[in-house]
C-alpha cells in the first residue's frame, strides 16, 4: 500500500505509543493521564496551539499549514470500556475492570502519527483542527466538544473519523454517503403490581405475565408496525420480576434498546411504546411507567465530503480495497453530533483476523497505524493544497 513513507517511518514508535495508552486505559471523561499522554506528544511535535479541558479532558490541537485557507477537523476518541482484559499480552491493561476493546487506543495513535507529520511536512494551505474526544463509549463526548464550541472557536469548515474493524482485510476502506450508522435510544419500563404467594395467584396482581405479555407485544413494532424497506431494530435485553420460586412479586421492570436511521420510524416506535406499555398494563390491572432516554442520533455522512474521503482512500490504499457503499450498521457513535454541527465523513478501516470490537480478547492491530495516519494526512494536503 501507498503509505506515507515518513509515517512508515514511525511505524515502531507509534506502536510503542499504541501499547502505552492499551495498558492505561480510561473511562469516560475521566481521560486524564491520556489527554496528558497525547499533550506530551504533540508538544514533542511542534504544534502551534493546544488547547485543554474541552469536555472535561479533550483536546482540540492546531496545526497550520503554509498559506491563508479553511480549517479541516480530523476526529480520535481516547476512551475505554468497563470490561476486564484476558488476552494475557505483554500490553495488557494494567488497571482492572479496564481494557480497550474497542481500538480507541489506536485511534488516538493513528492521529498522533498524522500530527507528526503535518507538523513536520506542513505542505497544505490553512489549518488542521485535530479533536482528541473523551467519552465516545458513554457520555456523548462528541456532543459536548460540540456544545463547548469545538467546531464555532476553531472555525472548523469540514470533520472526518476513522474507527477500526476486526473481521475486514486489513487497510481495506469501507464507508458510505448518507445514514451510515444508527442512532440508540434506551427503554425501561417498569411494572408494579401486587404482591404474594405463589399458591394464591388469584389475590395478586401478577407483574410476570405482563412482563411477558409486554415482551411479546413489543416485538410485533418492527415486524407490523415497521415498513420494512426501512431499517430498524427494537431489542428487549432485560426482564427482571421477582426473586424465589413461591413468591409473586410486586414489580418488575423491561429494558432494551431502540436502532433507527430515520426520526419518523424514531418517532413511531417511541409510540408504540407507550401505548403497549399503556395498553398492556391496563389489560393486567397494574400501572407501568416508560421511560425513555434519548441517546446518540443517527451518523448520517455528508455525500460531497464521503466520495472525496472514499478518493483519498483509493490513493491510500487502491480503488480495489475501497466499498464506498457499504450497508448501513446498526451500531451508534457520537461522531454523529458533529456531522450534525459541521459536513464531513465517518469511514472503517479493515484490521484484518482478530477478536471484534467489545470483546474481551479484543487488541487493535498496530499494522493499520500507518495506513490510517496516512490517510488523515493525505486527506488534509489533498482537501487544502498548499
Amino acid at each position: 500500500m501507498p503509505i506515507v513513507n515518513r509515517i512508515a517511518d514511525y511505524a515502531e514508535e507509534m506502536k510503542t505509543w499504541r501499547r502505552h495508552l492499551h495498558a492505561h486505559p480510561e473511562l469516560a471523561f475521566d481521560c486524564f493521564e491520556t489527554a496528558a499522554f497525547v499533550v506530551e506528544r504533540l508538544k514533542e511535535f511542534g504544534v502551534d496551539e493546544i488547547h485543554e479541558g474541552i469536555a472535561k479532558t479533550g483536546i482540540v490541537a492546531l496545526i497550520n499549514g503554509q498559506g491563508d485557507g479553511p480549517t479541516i477537523g480530523l476526529r480520535a476518541d481516547m476512551d475505554a470500556l468497563p470490561m476486564q482484559e484476558i488476552t494475557g499480552l505483554d500490553h495488557a491493561s494494567t488497571v482492572d475492570g479496564k481494557m480497550h476493546a474497542c481500538g480507541h487506543d489506536g485511534h488516538t495513535t493513528m492521529l498522533l502519527g498524522a500530527a507528526k507529520y503535518l507538523a513536520e511536512t506542513r505542505n497544505f494551505s490553512g489549518r488542521v483542527a485535530l479533536i482528541f474526544q473523551p467519552a465516545e463509549e458513554d457520555g456523548g463526548g462528541g456532543n459536548i466538544m460540540v456544545q463547548e464550541g469545538a467546531m464555532d472557536r476553531f472555525d472548523v469548515k469540514e470533520v472526518y473519523a476513522l474507527h477500526n474493524v476486526p473481521g475486514v482485510p486489513v487497510g481495506s476502506f469501507h464507508t458510505r454517503p448518507g445514514p451510515i450508522m444508527a442512532s440508540v435510544d434506551t427503554f425501561t419500563i417498569r411494572l408494579q403490581g401486587k404482591g404474594g404467594h405463589g399458591a394464591y395467584p388469584q389475590e395478586t396482581i401478577d407483574p410476570v405475565v405482563a412482563a411477558v405479555a409486554m415482551v411479546n407485544a413489543i416485538q410485533t413494532i418492527v415486524s407490523r408496525n415497521h415498513d420494512t424497506r426501512d431499517e430498524a431494530v427494537v431489542s428487549v435485553t432485560q426482564i427482571h420480576v421477582g426473586s424465589t420460586n413461591n413468591v409473586i412479586a410486586d414489580d418488575g421492570f423491561i429494558n432494551g434498546t431502540i436502532r433507527t436511521f430515520d426520526k419518523d420510524v424514531q418517532a413511531m416506535i417511541h409510540r408504540r411504546l407507550d401505548e403497549i406499555t399503556q395498553g398492556t398494563a391496563a389489560a393486567y390491572g397494574l400501572t407501568a411507567e416508560l421511560d425513555l432516554e434519548i441517546d446518540y442520533p443517527a451518523t448520517v455522512n455528508h455525500p460531497d465530503q464521503t466520495a472525496f474521503a472514499a478518493d483519498v482512500a483509493r490513493a491510500i490504499a487502491g480503488a480495489e480495497n475501497v466499498d464506498a457503499n457499504q450497508p448501513m450498521e446498526m451500531g451508534a457513535e457520537d461522531f454523529s453530533y458533529m456531522l450534525e454541527a459541521r459536513p464531513g465523513s465517518y469511514l472503517f478501516l479493515g484490521a484484518g483476523d482478530g477478536a471484534g470490537l467489545h470483546h474481551p480478547a479484543f487488541d487493535y492491530n498496530d499494522e493499520i497505524s500507518p495506513i490510517g495516519a496516512s490517510f488523515f494526512a493525505k486527506l488534509v494536503e489533498t482537501a487544502q493544497p498548499r
